[in-house]
């Protein structure tokens, strides 16, 4: 049986490390859908996985890479057919059933997305599970009345995966959205030039005294850090204010009071794309690839090469990394 290339996460002696290595697609976790992979990406998610970070593996080996973009190559599902155009992302791909860093992926039918016929299998990994992830924030936070009129929005994590893609999406639907990084003085021009109104340094910001009420300034949030910069960002919101909880970069835990919510009934949405519905994750891909398409951030990605995947891992437990990176998977890549 012919053998691939796949990046695989082992626990050994104790110790959480991945490598290279080659597979058959009978050695895959089981599935009724086998997928030729194009390309991949790097989330914070896959970066805090390969030498277990984040302890976000709960199998062992396992194949790394939480979301991937190719086309069917076999099937006993009678909704998909060799050829068809796809994306896989959530559920349990890349942390307890082998995921995308490989040539071929074997998922339940269940899991896969088609993809919009307007998006290549390039366009799809320049938005990931990062930028998904954006775009279902944004989705919750109008679906609880946030309108560009409401006021300000701002986007923690501005220069991340799911940050920038977040910041381009609102500045297209209208809104004023200001940009929060601990990297202001060297992107504030890149997150202006990918639409944020305005760029906040996170260290002007005193997150030891945080009050349970604060100027109401913002009338909704994109969240990517938790802990007391969330804790702050719900203190700060107007009346009625939206905040799209996504992200741990910063700490799991929160400390904040119920103020905002039953003094000025405030929302804190919770989003979780591992397990967002089937219908809406198709209808969300759709909208990505039309009127959401973040055009400025799909343009600026870098793409790597799959044997050169281990090396960029350690800039994005820095918070070294700017918008998105694609990896090209596929022996012979193209839309």
């Amino acid at each position: 049986m012919p053998t691939f290339k796949a990046y695989r996460t082992f626990e050994e002696n104790g110790k959480v490390t991945s490598r290279f290595v080659d597979m058959t697609l009978d050695e895959l976790d089981p599935g009724n859908v086998v997928v030729r992979t194009k390309y991949s990406t790097i989330n914070y998610k896959d970066a805090l996985s390969h030498n277990g970070t984040g302890r976000i593996m709960r199998k062992f080996p396992t194949v790394a890479g939480i979301d991937m973009s190719g086309t069917v190559e076999s099937s006993s599902d009678p909704r998909w057919k060799k050829g068809d155009k796809v994306i896989v992302h959530a559920y349990d791909m890349g942390v307890a059933h082998d995921g995308g860093y490989a040539e071929y992926v074997r998922v339940p039918g269940d899991w896969i997305v088609r993809r919009p016929e307007s998006m290549t299998a390039f366009d799809a990994m320049t938005l990931g599970t990062a930028g998904f992830t954006a775009a279902q924030a944004i989705h919750l936070m109008l679906h609880n009345g946030l309108a560009p009129a409401s006021g300000p929005v701002a986007v923690t994590g501005a220069t991340g995966g799911v940050g920038c893609v977040a910041v381009e999406i609102l500045a297209k639907l209208g809104f004023h959205v200001v940009a929060i990084t601990g990297k202001a003085s060297e992107e504030a021009d890149w997150l202006k030039s990918i639409g944020a109104a305005e760029v906040l340094a996170r260290q002007s910001i005193d997150l030891t005294k945080i009050r349970p009420l604060g100027a109401a300034t913002y009338a909704g949030a994109v969240d990517n850090l938790g802990g007391d910069i969330l804790a702050w960002l719900l203190s700060m919101q107007k009346i009625g204010g939206t905040v799209a909880a996504v992200g741990l970069a910063a700490d799991m835990k929160l400390n904040t009071t119920v103020a905002p919510f039953i003094l000025r009934g405030v929302h804190l949405l919770g989003t979780d794309s591992a397990n967002c519905p089937m219908a809406l994750r198709q209808t969300l891909w759709n909208r990505l690839a039309v009127d959401w398409r973040p055009d400025r951030v799909h343009d600026q990605v870098r793409t790597i090469d799959f044997e050169d995947l281990p090396t960029h891992f350690d800039a994005y437990l820095k918070g070294m990394v700017r918008g998105r990176t694609v990896v090209r998977i596929g022996r012979d890549s193209h839309p």
